[in-house]
């Protein structure tokens, strides 16, 4: 350890990771520390003994069968296909060290029931969602949406008065134009562009809402199904995919290394400590938890981890699904998101059925 590298980065959470695969196909000398025994940080996938300690819970494994079948992600998050992420491993060529499944449908919870979010032109006309009426006057919005370019203002303005600027006027100027109720508004919202809760209407551009509009439609374009994707064996692939990568172009990586102290000169950080030797550099990279005095807590996600002997009933047959719960729908500030995953994604007992639900 004791040598001088460009950058040191603490911890293999997916961000860790990615930053330093990419210095390290840029030439620059890293080394990669985690005081953990594993990759991932919080985005790890550990099997059912390991979730359980995770969570300083006592059960009888046994009655899960084998331990080493389950592969449970500790934080839950679809792949959007057409999604930054994915271009990320397109473009670094990690995608050579992953396999995905594409999750097989999106639903939406309205009104006491399940509907599943169209994904093709004869869904969309056939979906309980909305009446005719209103399905027409969201095709012209969509379609509006789909032909915004942010780089030509022409491309902004529609049939309805007044010309809107999408840089600076919200979303809630195009719902008023093309008469959009507020189921529809929450559908939009919350179903196709995944926001939390109902600020966006007044507190974001709508060029945001728009690009997400169409990052939606892109990605259902890929597969056809749905919008999104997951790793074969989960989350905690992707960390070790960008880790893989760091390696071949020359990162040196320790695991199971705790850290002593950053070392400071000046105010600057010239190196990190551990077991009494140095390692020097000329930047640290690290997750919050190196650094807990510097951190500052804006939110929260609360998280659920669910095992069922049965199947969702409204979503029975599909064996991949997200349920997004819209705030006004359960009287809530925040929306709720449910991720059902079956066998044919993540590896664990055929008869049990694993559920995850989270919501700010």
């Amino acid at each position: 350890m004791d040598d001088v590298y460009d950058v040191v980065v603490l911890g293999t959470g997916l961000k860790e990771c990615i930053l330093s695969s990419l210095m390290s196909m840029e030439g620059k000398k890293v080394l990669h520390i985690d005081k953990n025994s594993y990759y991932g940080g919080d985005v790890t996938s550990v099997n059912i003994d390991s979730l359980f300690q995770y969570f300083n819970v006592e059960t009888d494994i046994s009655k899960y069968h084998r331990a080493k079948d389950w592969n449970v992600d500790l934080v839950s998050k679809f792949l959007m296909a057409n999604g930054k992420l994915v271009q990320i491993l397109v473009h670094t060529g990690v995608t050579r060290y992953l396999e995905f499944r594409s999750v097989e449908g999106s639903y939406v919870y309205h009104s006491g029931c399940v509907y599943k979010v169209p994904c093709n032109e004869s869904e969309a006309l056939s979906t309980k969602l909305m009446d005719l009426f209103e399905k027409r006057r969201f095709r012209k919005l969509l379609v509006w949406s789909m032909n915004v370019d942010v780089d030509n203002p022409s491309t902004w303005n529609y049939v309805y008065p007044p010309p809107m600027d999408i840089k600076k006027d919200t979303i809630s100027h195009a719902f008023s134009s093309f008469n959009i109720n507020k189921e529809t508004q929450n559908f939009i919202g919350h179903a196709i562009c995944l926001f939390q809760d109902d600020s966006y209407k007044e507190s974001v551009p709508a060029i945001e809402v728009i690009s997400r509009m169409q990052l939606y439609s892109q990605s259902v374009c890929r597969f056809g199904k749905s919008p999104y994707l997951y790793p074969l064996y989960g989350l905690g692939e992707l960390p070790q995919a960008f880790a893989r990568l760091c390696a071949v172009y020359g990162g040196t990586y320790m695991l199971n290394k705790p850290i002593d102290e950053l070392v400071m000169e000046k105010g600057r950080v010239v190196g990190v400590k551990s077991d009494n030797k140095i390692a020097k550099c000329g930047m640290v990279i690290c997750d919050p938890s190196y650094v807990p005095t510097m951190v500052k807590k804006v939110d929260q996600v609360v998280r659920a981890i669910c095992i069922l002997t049965h199947p969702i009933a409204e979503v029975q047959n599909s064996l991949s699904t997200q349920i997004i719960i819209p705030q006004s729908e359960v009287n809530r500030k925040h929306g709720k998101f449910i991720q059902r995953m079956h066998v044919t994604l993540i590896y664990f007992f055929r008869y049990l059925y694993f559920m995850r639900i989270s919501s700010a």
